[in-house]
């Protein structure tokens, strides 16, 4: 592993120099081992590994983009599987890590939940109405009249920033009120 990592570091410094048959050596080299580390990363995320080909040209391309950042006097590999890393993310966070399974697979071997103790709508009401006026309107434009951000900044007038967070003190204020009832 070593030796391999020497030799691409030493390719790269020659390709870097100007030396073309260098950085082809170099990117055949590297694209055997960033292939099998493309389809072992999306096997771990769950994702069928037929994907891998695209990926590894995105990080030929992203190494080709970049080298001039790589430091010549640093070994190329970590440098190299920062970018293959960051390009399986990038390439997960695009395609979201979603696993649909039928639930009717399961259905007789999940336990049923536990009913949770909800508060009575009176509780609610009582606790809604010891909020602040503001987040009182913004609870009850979002939450009830289910209105968007946008729409609820502009009937009261406010920033959608001011809004969110409004939202966020409305809605932390009445969870911990509601927690301890």
């Amino acid at each position: 592993m070593r030796g391999r990592e020497d030799e691409w570091t030493g390719l790269m410094r020659s390709a870097m120099a100007g030396d073309d048959a260098a950085y082809h050596r170099l990117l055949r080299a590297v694209t055997p081992v960033l292939r099998a580390a493309a389809r072992r990363g999306l096997a771990r995320a769950g994702q069928p590994p037929d994907q891998a080909e695209d990926i590894v040209q995105e990080i030929l391309l992203a190494v080709h983009l970049k080298r001039h950042t790589w430091d010549s006097e640093a070994p190329f590999a970590p440098w190299l599987f920062a970018i293959a890393r960051n390009k399986l993310i990038d390439t997960l966070r695009r395609r979201g890590r979603r696993i649909f399974v039928n639930i009717d697979d399961f259905a007789e071997t999940l336990p049923g939940e536990a009913p949770q103790e909800t508060a009575s709508a009176g509780e609610v009401a009582s606790h809604l109405n010891a909020l602040p006026q503001r987040q009182r309107d913004v609870l009850q434009s979002i939450a009830v009249d289910a209105a968007s951000i946008k729409d609820t900044a502009a009937k009261f007038s406010m920033s959608e920033g001011a809004v969110r967070v409004a939202l966020h003190r409305g809605l932390s204020t009445l969870t911990a009120k509601l927690r301890d009832h």
